[in-house]
C-alpha cells in the first residue's frame, strides 16, 4: 500500500473546482439609485434601536420583551440552528472517515449420520474510507450549505426587524385608540353641557323639541364611539402580549397613560429621509438572504457539473481476526487491506446532463428573485420617504384646522347661550370639531407609522 501513497498528492495536484465562482452584481449603481430616490448617499447607518427616537420607555420595554420571548423569533432561530448543523454535516462528506468494527460469526453445519461442523470467527479492527474531492464537488457542496447558513442568519435579522416594526405599529395603534377614546369622552362632556343648555331653554319655552332631540342625537352618536375605541384598545393590547409570547391579560404599561405619544406631534428631522446610505439598502436582511440563496444555487451548479466526472475513493481496513477470541492479540492474526476505486458515469439516459441544466435554471430563478427583492426594497424606501413628508404636510393643515374650529366653537357656544344663534349651526360646528380632532389624532399616529415604515425599509440597522 505504501508504494501507491504518492498517488494521493498527485490527485490534489490535478484537482480543480468545477463551475463558475459567484460574481456579485449591483444591477444598478449607487449613483443611479441615489438620483432616482432623490437622496444623498451618506455613510451614516441607523441603529437597531431606531425606535428610541420616539422617546417612549414603555415602547422600548415592549420591543425588548418581544425580541427575548417572541415565539416567531424562537422558530426562526431554530431554523438557523438546523442550517448550521446541516452545514457541519455536509462539509464532512469529503473528509476521511474512520469506523471501528467488531463482529462474531458462529456457524453450524449438520452432516447426515455424523456430528455436524461448528465454526466460530472473531473480527476486530478499523475501517477507513475517503472520497477524494478531485472535481470540487465537496467544496461546492460546502459552499452551498455555508451560503444557506448565512441566509438563515439574514432571515433571523429580518424577523427581528419585522417584529420590532410590528410591536411599534401595534403600540402606536394602541395609543391612537386610547387618544381617540379620551377625545370622544371630552366631546361627550361638551355635548352633555350643550344638551343641558338646550334642555334649560326648552323648559323655559324658548327652544323647541327639535333642538332638544338634535342635542340628544349628537350625544348618543358620540356615546356609540366609546365601545368601538374600547374594543380597538383591547385588540391592540392582546396583539402586543402575543408578540411578547404572553397569554392575553392585563398589563399596566398598556393602560391609558398621561403622556400619550399620539396626543402630540413627533419631532422628527425630515433631513434624515434624504440622507441614507445606498449600500445599506443592499444589505437589508431580506436582500442579503436572497443573495446568499443565489450563492447557494450557483454552487449547486458546480455540484451537478462535478457529478458528471469520475468519483475516486479509497477504502482500507486494519485489524485482527481469528477463530479464537484469545488469539486476537497475536501478530499472526493481523489483517489489512485497501481498495482504490474509480466510478465513472457512463450511460444515464441524459439524467446527469438534465440535472446540470436544471441547476442552472434554478440559479437563474434565484438571480431574478434577488433582483426583484432589491427592486422592491428601493420601492419601499421611495414610498416611505414620500409618505412621511406628505403626512407632515397633512398634519400641519389639520393642526391649523382644529385650532380654528375650536375658536369657532367657543364663539358659537357663547352666541347660542345669548340666543343669537340657531342650535343647528352650533351642532354642525361641534360635529366638525369632533371630526377634525379625530383626524388630527389619526394623522399623529400615521406619522409614527410612516416613520416606522421608513426605518424598516432602510433595514433598521441590520
Amino acid at each position: 500500500m505504501v508504494k501507491y501513497c504518492w498517488l494521493i498528492p498527485l490527485f490534489f495536484l490535478f484537482s480543480c473546482t468545477l463551475g463558475e465562482d459567484y460574481q456579485h452584481s449591483d444591477f444598478w449603481s449607487n449613483e443611479e439609485i441615489a438620483q432616482n430616490l432623490q437622496v444623498e448617499n451618506k455613510n451614516s447607518l441607523p441603529s437597531v434601536f431606531w425606535y428610541h427616537i420616539f422617546g417612549d420607555e414603555n415602547l422600548n420595554f415592549l420591543v425588548e420583551q418581544a425580541l427575548d420571548n417572541s415565539l416567531d423569533i424562537k422558530i426562526i432561530s431554530s431554523k438557523l440552528q438546523q442550517a448550521r448543523y446541516a452545514f457541519e454535516i455536509n462539509k464532512a462528506d469529503f473528509l476521511p472517515m474512520l469506523d471501528i468494527s467488531s463482529s462474531y460469526n458462529y456457524a453450524y453445519a449438520p452432516r447426515y449420520g455424523e456430528l455436524g461442523d461448528k465454526d466460530s470467527y472473531f473480527k476486530l479492527g478499523f475501517d477507513a474510507s475517503w472520497e477524494i474531492d478531485i472535481w470540487g464537488k465537496g467544496r461546492r457542496t460546502k459552499e452551498s450549505y455555508l451560503a444557506m447558513y448565512y441566509a438563515a442568519i439574514n432571515n433571523v435579522d429580518n424577523a427581528k426587524l419585522s417584529l420590532t416594526a410590528e410591536v411599534a405599529l401595534d403600540y402606536v395603534g394602541l395609543r391612537v385608540a386610547q387618544a381617540q377614546l379620551k377625545n370622544a369622552k371630552e366631546n361627550l362632556q361638551l355635548q352633555k353641557e350643550i344638551r343641558n343648555l338646550v334642555k334649560d331653554k326648552y323648559n323655559a319655552g324658548i327652544a323647541d323639541n327639535i333642538a332638544l332631540n338634535q342635542a340628544e342625537y349628537a350625544l348618543n352618536t358620540t356615546q356609540a364611539l366609546l365601545p368601538q375605541y374600547e374594543n380597538q384598545i383591547k385588540i391592540y393590547q392582546n396583539a402586543l402580549l402575543v408578540l411578547m409570547g404572553k397569554v392575553p391579560t392585563d398589563m399596566k404599561i398598556l393602560e391609558i397613560t398621561k403622556n400619550n405619544m399620539a396626543e402630540k406631534n413627533l419631532k422628527f428631522d425630515l433631513r434624515v429621509l434624504r440622507e441614507i446610505p445606498i449600500q445599506n439598502l443592499r444589505r437589508r436582511p431580506d436582500v442579503m438572504a436572497a443573495e446568499n440563496m443565489l450563492i447557494a444555487k450557483n454552487a449547486e451548479v458546480g455540484v451537478a457539473l462535478a457529478s458528471m466526472f469520475p468519483d475516486v475513493s479509497i477504502g482500507a481496513s486494519l485489524g485482527r481476526q481469528g477463530h479464537l477470541l484469545k488469539n486476537l492479540s497475536h501478530s499472526y492474526n493481523a489483517a489489512y487491506g485497501y481498495v482504490p476505486q474509480v466510478d465513472l458515469p457512463f450511460f444515464h439516459w441524459g439524467q446527469l446532463y438534465n440535472q446540470l441544466k436544471s441547476a442552472r435554471a434554478v440559479k437563474e430563478e434565484y438571480l431574478y428573485e434577488y433582483q426583484k427583492i432589491l427592486l422592491q426594497a428601493l420601492q419601499e424606501v421611495s414610498n416611505a420617504i414620500n409618505a412621511v413628508e406628505k403626512e407632515y404636510e397633512k398634519n400641519a393643515a389639520l393642526t391649523k384646522a382644529v385650532a380654528n374650529m375650536q375658536k369657532v366653537m367657543d364663539s358659537m357656544k357663547e352666541k347660542y347661550a345669548q340666543g343669537l344663534l340657531n342650535f343647528s349651526d352650533l351642532l354642525d360646528t361641534e360635529q366638525k370639531l369632533l371630526q377634525a380632532q379625530s383626524q388630527l389624532i389619526e394623522s399623529r399616529g400615521a406619522i409614527y407609522e410612516k416613520v416606522i415604515a421608513f426605518y424598516k425599509a432602510i433595514g433598521g440597522g441590520y
